[in-house]
Order: structure tokens, then sequence, then C-alpha cells
């Protein structure tokens, strides 16, 4: 972790370092705003029985319950969800989960866990989806990780993976509460208010690291949140043979969506008031404030 970026002013060892001070203080505040719940208590198991396996009846077609917009929602935020090592990796190689960074990976990492499990014993118990495609689905999608960007995770510094976090938190919160608005069934309705909240408090907490990074080396965090905001894909886009399901959701987000994304960053990190920037960063910033102008 010792690489200098070249829009970097200070080291990744000591931008690291600059950003944990603030640690202690944007740790507390998350915590205090969280709202804990146990997955096992969104799950109606009186609705389960043994699949083939042990005896019952394998999954087939006609016990679907979902509709194919919000299956092929709900699948492609399970399998986001599945994700999850690759996301922790990508945290873990600039902020190790072994020290005090542990409050922002550790914290963050059992958050999220929590939310493709609530989802996959919800859709397996209430035979909602073809259970067995969505493990294969899993296995390769996990397999094949993600990567925002071309190249491995020390190819990008520690206010672009923070960027890209919050980005994908504010992304995640927006589609989870599109799904939820196609969703007809209380609970799993429910499910996705839950996980929605999570998203955007995880997503206001790594705009509030961004902030101090803003204090540490404005220029490299503008182009930081410029180039994740740039590099934002659909969610779903990456996951393989997905083309019907895409289509299904296609208007779930748009430049709209994007917009609000930037301009939810723009006014966390308060860009429109930042002065005294480089030709490149206030070109970020340009585009940015740009961007944040098409919110819907």
């Amino acid at each position: 972790m010792s690489g200098q970026h070249e829009t970097n002013a200070l080291s990744d060892d000591d931008l690291v370092i600059a950003l944990e001070k603030a640690l202690p203080e944007i740790a507390e505040e998350h915590r205090a705003a969280a709202q804990p719940w146990n997955p096992h208590d969104w799950v109606p198991w009186d609705d389960g029985r043994n699949f083939g396996f042990l005896g019952g009846t394998d999954w087939t077609p006609e016990q679907a319950t979902l509709s194919d917009e919000v299956r092929a929602g709900v699948l492609a935020l399970l399998l986001l969800k599945d994700n999850l090592p690759s996301y922790h990796r990508m945290l873990a190689v600039h902020f190790p989960a072994f020290s005090p960074w542990r409050d922002l990976v550790g914290v963050w990492t059992a958050e999220d866990n929590r939310h493709a499990i609530v989802l996959r014993d919800y859709l397996v118990v209430t035979r909602a989806i073809d259970p067995v495609d969505a493990e294969v689905r899993r296995r390769i999608h996990v397999t094949t990780g993600y990567r925002q960007y071309e190249g491995s995770a020390l190819d990008v510094s520690p206010l672009d993976v923070l960027a890209i976090m919050a980005v994908h938190e504010y992304q995640c919160a927006a589609v989870v509460r599109r799904l939820g608005e196609a969703v007809t069934e209380d609970v799993l309705g429910q499910i996705l208010t839950k996980i929605a909240a999570d998203d955007g408090l995880q997503a206001t907490t790594f705009a509030k690291f961004l902030n101090a990074g803003i204090v540490a080396d404005q220029e490299a965090t503008i182009l930081a949140v410029d180039r994740a905001l740039t590099g934002i894909e659909a969610i779903g886009a990456d996951v393989a043979d997905f083309d019907t399901e895409r289509a299904l959701i296609a208007d779930y987000e748009n430049e709209g969506t994007r917009g609000a994304v930037a301009a939810a960053l723009a006014g966390e990190l308060k860009l429109e008031s930042v002065q005294e920037l480089g030709e490149n960063a206030e070109a970020a910033r340009g585009r940015i404030l740009a961007l944040a102008a098409q919110a819907r």
C-alpha cells in the first residue's frame, strides 16, 4: 500500500492515515443510526417444505409466486449481494479488517451479508424462484467476482475504493426502492425496505469518509468520485446469461438514477463551494455537477 497515485498529493499510506483520524467519529455515527434486524425474523418458515433430496418435491415453474419483472429484479439484487466477498476484498486491500478499519470494513461486511441471507432464505422457503438456477448463477457470479476497473484492486487508490463503494450503495438503495414499488407481497416488500435503509446509511457513511478525503486531498477525492460515477453500470449488467432479465428491469436505472447518485454525493461533499482546483479536478467537478443536474 505504499504506491503514489498520479493525482494524489499524499501517498496512499499517508492518505489512509489522514482518513483514519475521522474513523472513530464516523463509526460512532454509523452505529447510532444503524437499525439492527435479524434475517431469520423475516422468513415465513411455516411456508417451507423439503425438496426432493430429503424426500419432498423439487421446484417446478408453477410454484413461482413473483411476476417476471420482480423475479428478475430480486435475482439481480440477490446475485449482487452474493458477490459480497469481492467488495470486501477491494476494501480490505486498502483498509485492513485487522486494524482500526474494522469499524468500517468489518461492520459494513456484516451488515451487507444479511441481505443475501434474508433474500435467499425467503425465496427458497416460499419457492418464489428456481433455487437450482439461483445457486448455479451464484457460483458463476461469485467465481467471476466484481471489478469496477480493469486490473487488480491495487490499481485503484483508497479514495477510488471509497468512491466506488459510496456510488455502489447509493445506487443499490435507489434500485431496491424501485424494486419495492413493483412488489405486492408484504413481507418481501418489508425486506426490501430494510435493505434499502441499510444501503442508504452505508452510502452516507462512505460519503463521510470522502468528506474527510476532501480535507486531506480535495483534488484526488473529486477525481475519484468522477471516475466512480463514470464507471457505474446498471445492477445486473455483469451477470452472465442475463439478457432476458435485464430487459425486464431496464427502466429501473437511467440517467436520472445516475444523476441522483451524483447529486447525493455532490451535496454530501459540498462540491458547489469547493475552490482552488486544478484544471483536471475542476473539469471533474463540472462533470459531477452536470450529472447531478439530471436527477429526477
